[in-house]
């Protein structure tokens, strides 16, 4: 089954050239089936890329998947265009009395904020709650993630030195988790990030049912599994492009700013030479895995999520 997201959604062409099924809403009407409804709460400055990348990565399973693009209400985006916004965004003023079968909260680019410091953080904590009514299951990615752990568990992030930057190797450390069927004992996953969260503090709150699924002893905890909040925290982006990665290494270059190589990116190291994607089927294995969880478990009325 196909994801369903308007026609002219820039994400729509890109998804089709792809082979990834996607499906109109005028089509996904005639079939007698409900979807699952999957929110995106779109963080990034970039917002066509990123929605582009997720609809990819949860429009890839046999499940009919109905993906509505949310904002913040009390937050305007500067760097994509209003009509694009206006035309394909839902505010959470707008959907807060909808129920959603899951939700991605992304990643946004202010780790150097203390949390409170962000102009939208009252709005984002009551979307925090709102999730455990309303949601049958959140996935926080990078700072959403790190975000919804200092709200639920008062569980801090950290500055790092320097920008921890590349592809790095994670450990399988949960093999018989469902979210983790068919993944390998160890692989590679894209890490752009400036802060940390650190295993003695997760580990701290195992009794509240915190685990780490997957870690690496580089760049600590990866994946977290917070089920008491029906609720999945990845640090790092499966989600990312081939060339996601050059892209912030050329733009960073060109801007002046102090960076390094991303490391085990570039063939031989050498940024002259197309980076090779060695996360794709990972990242595909991780969403599916979420989404095929979300189905086992979700209540076929919607108004029964949350009760």
């Amino acid at each position: 089954m196909p994801i369903k997201i308007p026609a002219d959604l820039p994400a729509f062409d890109v998804l089709d050239r792809e082979g990834v099924m996607v499906m109109s809403e005028l089509m996904a009407a005639r079939q007698d089936i409900r979807p699952l409804r999957i929110g995106l709460l779109n963080l990034m400055p970039k917002k066509i890329v990123t929605e582009t990348q997720f609809a990819r990565l949860i429009g890839a399973t046999p499940l009919q998947i109905d993906l509505t693009l949310i904002r913040m209400t009390e937050h305007q985006s500067k760097t994509t265009a209003a009509a694009h916004m206006e035309a394909f965004y839902r505010t959470f003023d707008e959907v807060r009395d909808q129920k959603f079968d899951g939700l991605i909260i992304t990643g946004a680019p202010i780790e150097h904020l203390p949390y409170e410091d962000v102009t939208y953080w009252d709005e984002l904590r009551r979307i925090f709650d709102w999730t455990q009514t309303h949601v049958q299951s959140t996935f926080g990615v990078c700072w959403g993630g790190m975000a919804m752990l200092y709200h639920f568990h008062g569980i801090d992030k950290y500055m790092l030195p320097a920008k921890m930057f590349g592809c790095y190797r994670q450990a399988n450390l949960a093999p018989a988790s469902p979210f983790l069927r068919g993944f390998a004992d160890d692989f590679l996953i894209p890490v752009s990030r400036w802060t940390d969260v650190r295993q003695d503090d997760i580990a701290d709150r195992s009794d509240f049912g915190l685990r780490t699924l997957l870690g690496s002893d580089d760049t600590g905890p990866c994946l977290v599994e917070d089920p008491n909040h029906r609720a999945l925290y990845i640090f790092n982006h499966f989600e990312y492009d081939s060339d996601t990665l050059k892209q912030e290494f050329d733009r960073d270059l060109e801007a002046g700013v102090e960076i390094t190589l991303p490391r085990n990116y570039f063939p031989h190291d050498d940024p002259a030479q197309p980076p090779r994607n060695g996360w794709r089927s990972h990242a595909h294995l991780l969403y599916g895995n979420w989404i095929n969880e979300i189905y086992q478990t979700t209540p076929y009325d919607l108004n029964a999520i949350g009760t």
